[in-house]
């Protein structure tokens, strides 16, 4: 079996920005457009599975790369930074060079004609497309079956994930048993001539799902992985415990958080002060290793979050909700992640950059001076509170949900105890954890959105000149992307709008 780790190859798209598939090219760097003019003939992409792994290491390589040009949009950070600004446990400290600002004020992702919203939906639309490619053309590929799985379970996996993270942005929240009916998302699964409309969102559930399982099954019979940038069963399933929560499907996302974390051992609290953001760490169910020959530059997730010094992380270091933060018990390491003074000398921050209050040293790169670094898509804790928060809303499983939740929460605080909390009060426990735990990691507008939650930035230390946006009702409109508005021109009004 050859393996080849993050190749420079290139997947540009073919078409439009959106919605028209992808071929993969061997050509340059800046090849990454609307209509490349070098394409690799997919029958030879195909031809062996060796050929084939360069494809799907092109995708990982895809997942930080900066997307049309714009500084913000370095792939898979770009969507984490922006998750967590919209929430209310990401402040803003000062606006800097103005970077994640408007969308900070909820104000980005309401315009038709945002990077955001061409970002989110390009972004995951060209993964998904490149995944077609090799869902639709692997198994012809001469080379060993279990080399054949593991490139298709991972395709299958992206696919699934990617339309996973959009359509909790572009479709209405999904209510269990209610009515889904709602647009959701054109379902893509091959190359396709002229516009498709718009899937419902139980349909584009319907399609994770299966992707998910036929992942799954896949990896069951594949070839080990290499390194965590690849992905593998324990990642299929810990999307698939991610979507049934979200489905508020509880048995099942149990059961998948659960078998997902279970070759993973929690990190310690020296690690988590000092090698958090270290791909060796043994949390990590799956993130990215950041080579030196392919740097990241001013659209790294460091630039805006660490301390790495931009202008971005010099004058608006990033900082957590101070009413969150009065919450973490004293004996909690992840105490020490902030500085509410802001007047610690020892705190790291970036080189001449400014201290503020509550702000952040949780991503801190060992090598300051560059702005590579690794970055986590996934990691066993985030499991450990999915099971923990699904176990306490099934019946008569909440002394389960409180030993998860003390397995965790004990390598975090050595003076927890095994919970005394029930119903509600366990509940929203478990929520704060989560939310202590996974704080700028990309995940707190989509919790929001599915807890049907408002947002509620009221009385803690956001600046009301910077956040403006401080209130907004669980359910209204603005808990909807925009469909970027190349996309209702290219399709003619095929793939409609979302209401304005």
């Amino acid at each position: 079996m050859k393996i080849l780790n993050n190749t420079n190859i290139k997947l540009p798209v073919l078409g439009t920005v959106f919605t028209a598939l992808l071929l993969f090219t061997g050509c340059k760097k800046d090849a990454l457009q609307k209509d490349p003019s070098e394409m690799i003939n997919t029958e030879i992409v195909f031809a062996t599975t060796d050929n084939a792994y360069s494809a799907i290491n092109g995708m990982h390589r895809l997942m930080y790369y900066q997307w049309y040009s714009n500084q913000a949009a370095g792939g898979q950070s770009g969507n984490m930074i922006y998750m967590d600004a919209l929430g209310e446990d990401f402040v803003m400290t000062a606006q800097a060079n103005g970077f994640f600002i408007s969308e900070y004020k909820w104000q980005s992702h309401r315009s038709a004609t945002s990077s955001i919203n061409q970002f989110n939906y390009g972004f995951y639309y060209a993964l998904i497309g490149n995944a077609n490619e090799i869902i639709n053309n692997i198994d012809n590929a001469v080379g060993p079956d279990e080399d054949k799985n593991f490139i298709k379970g991972q395709a299958l996996t992206y696919r699934a994930w990617c339309y996973f993270q959009m359509i909790q942005l572009f479709g209405n929240r999904y209510v269990k048993g209610g009515d889904n009916s709602g647009l959701g998302l054109p379902l893509i699964l091959e190359r396709t001539k002229g516009a498709k409309p718009r899937n419902t969102v139980e349909e584009v559930y319907g399609q994770i799902n299966k992707d998910l399982d036929d992942a799954i099954a896949l990896f069951g019979n594949a070839a080990s992985r290499p390194n965590v940038s690849h992905l593998n069963i324990d990642v299929a399933k810990g999307v698939k415990a991610r979507v049934a929560l979200t489905q508020q499907d509880y048995v099942a996302a149990a059961k998948f958080a659960k078998e997902a974390r279970a070759d993973y051992t929690l990190m310690t609290q020296n690690q988590y002060l000092n090698s958090f953001v270290n791909i060796d760490n043994p949390e990590w169910i799956w993130g990215i290793h950041q080579r030196e020959d392919q740097p990241t530059y001013f659209y790294s997730f460091y630039a805006y979050v660490g301390n790495f010094s931009s202008t971005n992380t010099r004058g608006n270091p990033k900082a957590i909700n101070s009413l969150l933060y009065d919450k973490i018990s004293s004996t909690d390491v992840r105490k020490r992640l902030w500085d509410p003074t802001g007047a610690d000398d020892n705190f790291p921050l970036a080189a001449n950059g400014v201290r503020k209050p509550y702000m952040t040293r949780k991503f801190t790169l060992p090598n300051p001076g560059n702005s590579n670094g690794d970055l986590m898509f996934m990691r066993a804790s985030e499991m450990f509170l999915i099971e923990a928060e699904a176990l306490a809303r099934t019946a008569g499983m909440e002394n389960q949900a409180k030993e998860v939740l003390l397995e965790l929460a004990e390598t975090r605080d050595a003076n927890y105890t095994l919970s005394t909390n029930t119903g509600a009060d366990l509940i929203e426990e478990i929520l704060t954890q989560r939310r202590v735990e996974l704080w700028g990691e990309g995940f707190r507008f989509y919790d929001l959105k599915r807890l049907n939650l408002p947002l509620n930035r009221n009385g803690a230390n956001h600046i009301a000149s910077l956040a403006v946006e401080f209130s907004v009702p669980a359910g209204a409109k603005e808990w909807q992307f925009l469909i970027p508005q190349g996309e209702i021109d290219r399709t003619l009004g095929v793939v409609v709008q979302n209401p304005l």
